[in-house]
């Protein structure tokens, strides 16, 4: 009996050892983020319509595993109705942001979120959104991070660009 409780006590320490070591490669980078020196992008997904900055925090939306990233807005800002196959999880960090549940864009229907608000948009929830001043937000979840439009005419990438309009001199 000794020598089988020695043998589990053995494996026990193994893969506990081989644990901790399998967390340790899968730690994340340290992120330290300085306001300041904070890197927007006018760069950001089809998805969304032109006018927005940001920057992504940790992680990469695009794929399997935690991310954060900061969206900035101006005042006017709006998102259609639209869905994600994951949690979102939203902070206000500057400004007020409007959100609203449902399959349809519906200003009277938008919950102002101040700065220091938070909102959990459960996967699927239909849900719509706007920037009611200029607003600074963190978006945190798993990924790969997707948006669905409700409607597939309000997705901006779905649309044909607008043809250059001819100098004039």
């Amino acid at each position: 009996m000794t020598r089988n409780v020695q043998y589990v006590a053995a494996l026990s320490v193994l893969c506990l050892a081989g644990g901790a070591r399998a967390q340790e490669q899968k730690a994340p980078a340290h992120v330290l983020l300085i306001p300041a020196e904070t890197k927007w992008s006018a760069e950001i997904p089809p998805v969304f319509e032109k006018g927005m900055l940001l920057t992504v925090v940790s992680g990469d939306p695009g794929k399997p595993g935690a991310f954060v990233v900061r969206l900035k807005m101006p005042a006017g800002y709006k998102i259609a109705a639209h869905w994600h196959p994951t949690d979102e999880n939203v902070t206000v960090l500057t400004g007020t942001f409007g959100l609203g549940m449902g399959d349809k864009f519906d200003k009277a229907a938008l919950k102002d979120v101040p700065a220091g608000g938070f909102a959990l948009l459960p996967a699927e929830m239909r849900h719509f959104a706007m920037a009611k001043t200029a607003v600074t937000l963190q978006v945190h979840g798993t990924g790969p991070f997707t948006l669905t439009y409700v409607n597939p005419d309000d997705d901006p990438s779905k649309r044909a660009p607008m043809p250059a309009k001819p100098k004039t001199n």
